[in-house]
């Protein structure tokens, strides 16, 4: 007898932050889901980007932090002794990662989602084979993620994308990022850190083109302070004895790690998914693609390269789908960086404003005036908040800080809200906190700040 297919509402391609997300919120409220994986749950974002990457980074930080112990009335140790120890701190990692991926394992499990392993094919709207199994479903939506563009030089064994990073025993003396972004940005630094010497090279204008120019150039100075090499290039010529050959620069380079642009991981498909010139899969303002019951979520769709949006993408779209109505604003998700101190922006930048003829004036302030800042002894940085010259309506807020990434939080409820700088002004922050310096930005912006 021939076997019949299994039928559900929803079939899920990718287990990363969009896909797994989505599939927890389909449990939620009700639909028959099946969760398709050929990699590992969680995607590059838990198992070898977001989340392993910043671990290593706060390894690094406290390497840092412990050599100024004696500014702080600590001593009894020499700082010239201490050493960074690779393999433990990808031992705590590794259990960080483990620890989250049984956390995901268990609430799928919890919200009644099938599980699959294995890659899958679309055959229609309806229908997906995996593993010689055929699956009908009401409706489907990838989330497969993306993928540096390959760096375009031929160094053998030197070529190394981010994942791989993790399977090293012992980290090299010279190393080499190519590309431009968050990671490039905050790997540099993390090697800079424990004591390696690290090239970029750069392919684009700034590290992030995304951010305002303000916090990019920043950021730029900010690793160039830090004896980090920039090289606007975006390719080697050559390598020889050691060397990258980059135009008429000659770069020490023991490995390179890929950090370039992104492009789609395409489903297979026997229907046809338009895609964009850049390489993702267009989707309108549903996120459905070009075939209808078919959606896009996550990077694939090339929206933004936040696991933050793309689960909120994730939530949305099943409600979508349950006629659940809620509002997706992609500019309402922070843009964080987690270098030493940490970039968050949240809203428009000062370019968009300017495009859009809209009149704002900027009002910050520093963390040099900050009391708790001065206490933990992090006091480089500053906010800065962007708002309407006649309103006080904030259009967004910057933050240079030891945990801007944390605090930018409280400046994606003020646009949620839609508020003001009154608003911010008059929002009680208790002392001595960093985020007094909301306060102290909000009243510069009416009148005067206390402190400035």
């Amino acid at each position: 007898m021939k076997k019949q297919p299994m039928k559900y509402d929803v079939i899920i391609i990718g287990a990363g932050p969009a896909g797994y997300v989505a599939a927890i919120r389909a449990g939620q409220v009700g639909l028959r889901t099946a969760l398709i994986e050929k990699n590992q749950i969680g995607g590059m974002c838990l198992n070898w980007g977001c989340v392993p990457t910043k671990s290593i980074i706060e390894s690094a930080k406290l390497f840092k932090k412990i050599k100024s112990a004696k500014q702080f009335g600590i001593e009894g140790f020499e700082p010239e002794k201490l050493t960074f120890n690779w393999e433990q701190a990808k031992s705590r990692t590794k259990g960080i990662i483990k620890r989250l991926n049984s956390g995901i394992a268990y609430l799928l499990k919890k919200n009644g989602i099938e599980v699959i392993t294995g890659e899958a094919t679309i055959h229609s709207a309806s229908s997906v084979t995996v593993n010689n199994r055929m699956l009908e479903t009401k409706n489907i939506i990838i989330a497969t993620g993306s993928y540096p563009i390959p760096f375009e030089a031929n160094i053998g064994d030197k070529y190394m994308e981010v994942e791989k990073l993790f399977d090293l025993d012992e980290l090299p003396e010279n190393i080499v990022l190519s590309g431009h972004g968050p990671t490039v940005a905050e790997l540099a630094q993390f090697f800079k850190l424990i004591g390696k010497e690290v090239s970029i090279l750069l392919n684009d204008d700034f590290v992030i083109h995304d951010a305002d120019r303000f916090l990019s150039e920043h950021l730029l100075r900010m690793l160039k302070n830090d004896k980090i090499k920039i090289i606007h290039a975006a390719k080697a010529d050559g390598y020889h004895d050691g060397f990258l050959q980059v135009e008429q620069n000659r770069v020490k380079c023991d490995i390179l790690i890929n950090c370039n642009y992104r492009k789609a991981i395409l489903p297979k498909s026997d229907i046809e998914l338009k895609v964009n010139a850049q390489g993702f899969i267009e989707t309108d303002e549903n996120l459905e693609t070009s075939q209808k019951g078919i959606y896009a979520i996550g990077d694939v769709n090339g929206k933004s390269y936040l696991a933050h949006a793309a689960s909120a993408q994730g939530i949305w779209i099943i409600n979508h789908l349950q006629g659940i109505m809620n509002v997706l604003n992609l500019k309402l998700y922070p843009l964080n960086v987690y270098t030493t101190p940490e970039i968050a922006q949240v809203g428009k930048s000062e370019e968009e404003l300017k495009q859009e003829g809209i009149e704002y004036k900027i009002n910050q302030f520093p963390l040099s005036a900050n009391a708790k800042a001065l206490i933990e002894g992090t006091s480089e940085g500053l906010i800065r908040i962007l708002s309407g010259t006649k309103y006080g309506e904030v259009y967004g807020i910057q933050i240079i800080a030891e945990h801007a990434t944390d605090m930018i939080a409280e400046a994606t409820v003020y646009l949620q809200v839609e508020g003001t700088v009154y608003d911010i002004a008059q929002t009680i922050h208790a002392h001595p906190t960093v985020s007094e310096i909301f306060l102290e930005a909000g009243f510069d912006a009416i009148d005067k700040a206390i402190h400035k």
